[in-house]
């Protein structure tokens, strides 16, 4: 019987050895700054039901229409695999009434992992993928809308991002859509039969997404349509210049870009896209997008609440930090490789590496039965800064001889006292290094 081989699925990728240092890197640093603003982990199934995706993104959606992994499951339900991490936040929170009278307001949580989506692969594009995000729902104060953007551009530069840029726009509240949303199909009504196959459809469901159109000649009837800013209510005038003077206050650089509508139907009121406009790269790539939504919580079954809210890819970020050469990553040197000499001091050399892992060093061993002279490579190799070598004597008396990898001295120390003078043996070592 011939052995079968297998290959990862088309659009996916395994990440390990170096290439995973870039995602430890990245998730560590979400996890270090979400928190310090009043942001906490939530995790979310990797699949839901079908309809919480379909109702969250809207049935105009390229998401809903053309990119879902969905399935009927064994019990004949319609589920599909997340393609984005909103929903299920918004989920969870109304079944776990988080917005209950007990909790702080506004709520504030932040979630990373993997997507899915049904794209046609291609360079940077993948159908699993990685997002990191935020989510705060019980707030409409414009300083909220202001302090996400902050985050996620702090969050960014923290990485070494250079160049950022943010894009920001409003789609008005509720009325002010509605208005503009029926002078946009006035105004592309007489251009129906020159639009795309997918604005024609979006363009009686939701015109507004026919300004997000890729297709050219979409593009070039469009810049003569009206602007969401002739259509604000005055709430939204003042929301959105409100939102507008706290960035300026924390000196957060911001364009407007009344063409920007994001991909999904919930938004209103301030969205906002961050990009480099590093001139290396070709145009200005987008790293990050978001903002205010509201109805969600409501569709979901729970109470009337606001929300906002930004999603990265975690994919792109890494390719442009790459980009940028910032990454900079190197793996955890080791710090002790303990040779031994002989199958006998096998088990010694295991019980004392546990130890010093105890201790909390890095610590590791040879397991190959390789020579001596090997097992010193390996610790090159490994970049270890210490090697301990124990051979029967060495077991017998339990004294070593821990060598310093960078200057080559040694220093003897008792095993059998590990706690109490390992620390002082590597600072002796150390200090003769300075000398």
């Amino acid at each position: 019987m011939a052995k079968a081989t297998f290959q990862k699925p088309k659009g996916t990728a395994d990440i390990f050895g170096q290439n995973v240092l870039a995602w430890q890197k990245i998730e560590q640093q979400a996890r270090m700054i979400f928190p310090r603003y009043g942001y906490g982990e939530i995790r979310t199934p990797i699949f839901e039901s079908f309809d919480l995706f379909s109702r969250s993104a809207g049935d105009t959606s390229d998401v809903v229409t053309k990119e879902m992994y969905d399935f009927a499951d064994k019990g004949d339900r319609h589920m599909a695999l997340r393609p984005e991490g909103t929903a299920g936040v918004v989920r969870a929170f109304v079944e776990n009434k988080l917005f209950g009278p007990e909790q702080e307001k506004p709520y504030k949580a932040f979630y990373m992992g993997p997507m899915f989506r049904y794209e046609r692969p291609q360079a940077g594009r993948f159908r699993q993928f990685h997002q990191i995000g935020v989510e705060a729902f019980g707030s409409t104060a414009p300083s909220l809308d202001a302090e996400v953007i902050t985050m996620v551009v702090k969050f960014l530069a923290s990485l070494g991002l250079k160049d950022l840029k943010v894009a920001l726009n409003t789609l008005g509240d509720q009325a002010s859509r509605a208005a503009y949303r029926q002078a946009l199909i006035d105004y592309l009504k007489p251009h129906e039969a020159e639009l795309s196959e997918d604005s024609k459809t979006r363009l009686e469901k939701n015109p507004l997404r026919v300004l997000d159109s890729k297709d050219q000649k979409d593009q070039a009837i469009v810049e003569g349509a009206p602007t969401i800013f002739d259509y604000l209510s005055e709430e939204s005038k003042a929301h959105f210049e409100a939102v507008k003077a706290y960035l300026d206050d924390l000196g957060i650089q911001y364009e407007i870009d009344s063409s920007m509508v994001r991909g999904l139907d919930y938004y209103n009121n301030t969205i906002f896209e961050v990009m480099t406009t590093d001139p290396d790269l070709k145009g200005a790539a987008t790293i990050a997008g978001g903002g205010r939504y509201s109805g969600l919580v409501e569709e979901f079954g729970g109470p009337e609440t606001p929300g906002i809210g930004f999603g990265l890819g975690v994919e792109r970020l890494i390719a442009l930090l790459t980009a940028q050469n910032q990454l900079n990553l190197a793996p955890a040197q080791l710090d002790f490789y303990l040779a031994h000499i002989g199958d006998d001091n096998q088990a010694l050399t295991l019980e004392l590496a546990t130890k010093l892992r105890d201790l909390g060093f890095s610590a590791d061993l040879d397991f190959s039965g390789r020579s001596v002279k090997a097992q010193f490579k390996a610790a090159n190799r490994r970049q270890a800064r210490f090697v301990i070598t124990i051979g029967d004597e060495e077991a017998q008396t339990k004294q070593v001889k821990v060598k310093d990898m960078v200057t080559g001295k040694q220093a003897a120390m008792n095993i059998a006292k590990l706690e109490e003078e390992i620390e002082a043996v590597m600072a002796e070592l150390v200090a003769e290094e300075a000398e």
